[in-house]
């Protein structure tokens, strides 16, 4: 998939918490949406200027109601324009074009127990995956972090979800999240679940490895939205196209904007779908996404183009 799909209206926005906003949206055409699965995401087409900004969001609500989808969008300071754009000129009655959805996060339905975790914006998904569990009635349980009660954004609905099973942790209380006191002792087929910030993702991996948990039961979700930098050349061997990345545009984006199609799924560093291959590189490759190896990033012979930059002169792919 490289292209939005269906085209909505801005039905709703509700000011969840200082910074937070959420999106409700409903197809244009009248037609019902498609079901999705908990933990899914859509990538919303965003009229910034004279070009599309395209930023993956999370499905937040009932993945079984069809009227009607929901996201939330914390604004980033440090943004683009994607988000700041949602924040402040967006308005309910306008029409954008969105992707289907997909699923790098999904739940595994033959798993014995669940345990949810989200950090801040991160109980986006979290909270589309504990909607599903609670309709299949299966064990689960949710640890929710946010950094005071004002950002506790979703926590009457968790509560109403799973009444007794939800546990918060206020950063401005001093609470955290214990990763070896919680994964500790579970029983065999019990998976983790976790969307939030880097440091967070990554002490809860650390610690389910260190008491033996299978990586097949660990799993996590991050989105890492494109940066800024020096602006670089690009060949594009295949079809023949030279042009310049600029400061303010990721390099899936200037290849967009040749008008070359090239694959993409999350936008987000995360799913390795946009994965070029590098025929030449005068410079440095500045690799930001989550999926290359340590190995594959030392060859120089790949990158993720969605997050990932050239420092210095030319790149040239075979695209």
């Amino acid at each position: 998939m490289s292209s939005a799909s269906l085209n909505v209206e801005i039905r709703r926005i509700r000011e969840l918490a200082p910074g937070i906003r959420e999106f409700s949206l409903s197809r244009t055409d009248g037609e019902d949406f498609p079901v999705y699965s908990g933990g899914s995401h859509i990538v919303l087409s965003l009229p910034l200027g004279d070009r599309p900004h395209r930023n993956p969001y999370s499905l937040l609500g009932d993945p079984t109601v069809r009227d009607t989808w929901r996201v939330a969008v914390r604004k980033q300071e440090e943004s683009r324009g994607g988000s700041r754009w949602l924040h402040e000129q967006a308005r309910e009655g306008m029409r954008i074009d969105i992707s289907a959805p997909v699923n790098l996060f999904p739940l595994i339905r033959t798993g014995r127990r669940h345990i949810l975790v989200a950090g801040g914006i991160g109980i986006t998904p979290i909270l589309s995956q504990a909607r599903e569990l609670a309709r299949l009635g299966a064990d689960f349980e949710v640890h929710y972090a946010y950094r005071g009660p004002e950002f506790g954004v979703f926590s009457n609905e968790l509560e109403a979800l799973a009444p007794g099973r939800v546990h918060h942790y206020v950063q401005s209380r001093r609470e955290q999240i214990e990763f070896g006191s919680l994964l500790a002792g579970r029983p065999l087929g019990t998976h983790f679940y976790i969307c939030g910030p880097a440091g967070m993702v990554a002490a809860s991996m650390n610690a389910g490895k260190s008491l033996g948990w299978p990586e097949s039961h660990l799993h996590s979700e991050q989105f890492l939205a494109p940066t800024g930098g020096e602006p670089f050349d690009v060949k594009l061997a295949l079809s023949g196209k030279a042009f310049t990345v600029p400061s303010d545009l990721s390099l899936l984006e200037a290849i967009e904007q040749q008008g070359v199609d090239a694959p993409y799924l999350c936008r987000g560093g995360a799913c390795g779908q946009c994965e070029l291959e590098v025929l030449g590189a005068e410079g440095e490759l500045i690799h930001h996404d989550l999926y290359l190896s340590a190995d594959e990033r030392a060859s120089g012979k790949k990158i993720m183009p969605c997050v990932s930059r050239l420092k210095g002169g030319c790149l040239t792919l075979n695209l």
